[in-house]
C-alpha cells in the first residue's frame, strides 16, 4: 500500500490539469527543522503564491477526482463508504531519502512520510456528528487500517489523525474530512507523553491513564458519558475551555490494534463519539480533534527506553479542543495554558446539552 501510495502520487500530479488543480508536490522549499532546546521538529519553508492547489467549484472528494488510496466497506444505499485519498497539498511525500545533515549546531531534513486525506462520508453533508454510527465505524475502521498500513514503511515512526473544523480552526476542505500525517518523528507532546507514561509505570507499576480513568469514574466530577467500554471525559487541567478527552475504559496502548482485536466495541466508540461532538458544538462550531496513538514498533529506541514498555505505560485516546471565539486571545499566557472555564464547569454544561439519541 505505500507503494500504491507513491504512485498514486505520481499519477495526482500528471493528471492535476485534468481536474484544475495546479500541480502541487514541489518541495524544494520546505524541509523539517530541529529546534534544539524543545528537540521539536516544525516544517518550515516559503509557501509562495502559487504553490497550493487551486480548486475548481466542484467537490474534489464528492466525484472521483482525488486518488483513491484505500476504501473502507460500503454502506447500505451509498456509491462508497470512507475512502482514503492523496492529500492535494501534502506537507509531507512518500517518496525519496530524508537526507538529514547538521547546520552547525542544527539538524535538518527532507518532509519525507505521507500525508493522506481521509473523507469520513460519500455525502458531502454527514459529518461525524450526524452521521449514523455504521458510517462512523466505517470511518474508524479505515482510519485503523491506514495507521496499520503505513507503520510498516520502515521509516515512519508515527502517525498522527487529526481534524480541524470552522474557520476558526484552519478548517481546509468542505467535504467531512479528517487527515493523517506519517512522520519520522514522534510529535512533542506525544513525547512528553510517552515520558511521563513511563516514569510512572517505573514507578507505580501501572498506567497513568488507566488511574486517571479509575479515579473520574470514581470522583464523577469530570465523567461526561460513558458508552459501554468508552469514556469521555473533562481533564483536570485542562488547556482550552471545554477540552475533552475520549478513552478506553479497558488499558490498550494502540487504537489501530484496539480497532482490529476488538471489532465489536466499534458502534460504542462511534456513538460517544458522534455524541460528544454534538455536545461540544452545543459549545462551539469550531474545534481540533487528534488522535494520540503508540508510535511505530519498529523503531525501538536505543536511548530513549520509551519503547520497552509502552504496551503497559502508554493508552491511547482522543483529545478534543474546542475553539471558543470569544475566548480565543485568552488561551495561553506566559507559555502557561489558561482556561477561563474550569473542567467541571465544562462538564456540567457539557452533559446537560440537548443532543440527539
Amino acid at each position: 500500500m505505500v507503494r500504491a501510495l507513491a504512485r498514486a502520487v505520481a499519477a495526482f500530479n500528471a493528471q492535476a490539469v485534468d481536474f484544475n488543480w495546479t500541480p502541487v508536490f514541489s518541495f524544494s522549499a520546505m524541509e523539517l527543522r530541529k529546534d534544539p532546546i524543545t528537540r521539536s521538529w516544525v516544517i518550515t519553508g516559503d509557501d509562495l503564491p502559487g504553490s497550493s492547489a487551486q480548486s475548481s467549484s466542484e467537490c474534489l472528494f464528492c466525484g472521483d477526482s482525488a486518488q483513491v488510496i484505500a476504501v473502507a466497506p460500503n454502506s447500505p444505499g451509498a456509491p462508497w463508504s470512507a475512502r482514503a485519498v492523496v492529500h492535494p497539498n501534502p506537507l509531507y511525500r512518500i517518496e525519496g531519502d530524508p537526507g538529514r545533515r547538521g547546520d552547525g549546531i542544527y539538524d535538518r531534513m527532507r518532509s519525507i512520510g505521507a500525508h493522506e486525506v481521509l473523507v469520513e462520508n460519500a455525502n458531502h453533508d454527514r459529518h461525524l456528528w450526524n452521521a449514523s454510527d455504521e458510517e462512523i465505524g466505517q470511518f474508524l475502521c479505515l482510519a485503523s487500517e491506514r495507521i496499520l498500513d503505513l507503520k510498516r514503511d520502515p521509516r515512519i515512526k508515527y502517525i498522527s489523525l487529526f481534524k480541524d473544523y470552522g474557520k476558526n480552526a484552519g478548517q481546509e476542505f468542505g467535504h467531512p474530512t479528517s487527515q493523517l500525517a506519517a512522520t519520522m518523528f514522534v510529535p512533542r507532546r506525544v513525547l512528553y507523553e510517552l515520558r511521563a507514561g513511563r516514569e510512572y509505570f517505573l514507578s507505580k507499576e501501572r498506567c497513568v491513564f488507566c488511574d486517571i480513568i479509575q479515579q473520574e469514574e470514581r470522583q464523577a466530577l469530570r465523567v461526561i458519558e460513558a458508552r459501554g467500554d468508552y469514556l469521555a471525559i473533562g481533564p483536570y487541567a485542562p488547556r482550552v475551555p471545554y477540552e475533552t478527552w475520549i478513552l478506553p475504559r479497558y488499558h490498550e496502548s494502540s487504537f489501530e490494534r484496539g480497532g482490529q482485536n476488538r471489532p465489536a466495541l466499534r458502534p460504542n466508540l462511534a456513538a460517544l463519539l458522534r455524541r460528544t461532538l454534538q455536545r461540544v458544538r452545543s459549545i462551539t462550531e469550531d474545534f481540533h480533534l487528534v488522535l494520540h496513538t503508540s508510535p511505530s514498533s519498529q523503531h525501538p529506541s536505543k536511548t530513549l527506553g520509551y519503547w520497552k514498555t509502552i504496551d503497559d505505560d502508554y493508552h491511547w485516546h482522543i483529545e478534543i479542543l474546542p475553539v471558543v471565539g470569544s475566548k480565543v486571545k485568552s488561551y495561553t499566557f506566559k507559555e502557561v495554558y489558561y482556561s477561563p472555564v474550569s473542567s467541571e464547569t465544562s462538564v456540567k454544561q457539557l452533559r446537560e446539552a440537548r443532543i440527539g439519541g
